[in-house]
């Protein structure tokens, strides 16, 4: 799978201990996503992650980036489903 990074991304995946699996899973199979609502250009993927209590990973891509770039991810305290 390619995609690239922004420092942001790499520093919030070490710190919020979020493994790059689960990282390219809400990548490349999302369970549902959400248009941003300030910028147009970002893509909101949105995925349970079993074995991190079923929390809801949000991974924040910019979709004109080629590759993809992943702005930031982080599990989203609002959400627990769908």
């Amino acid at each position: 799978m390619e995609y690239d990074l922004t420092e942001h991304a790499r520093d919030a995946l070490s710190k919020r201990q979020i493994r790059q699996e689960w990282l390219e899973k809400a990548l490349a199979a999302p369970e549902w996503t959400e248009t941003d609502s300030v910028d147009e250009r970002l893509e909101h993927r949105l995925v349970r992650i079993a074995e991190f209590g079923d929390r809801v990973l949000r991974v924040v891509v910019d979709v004109r980036s080629v590759p993809e770039r992943v702005v930031t991810a982080y599990f989203d305290r609002r959400r627990r489903d769908r």
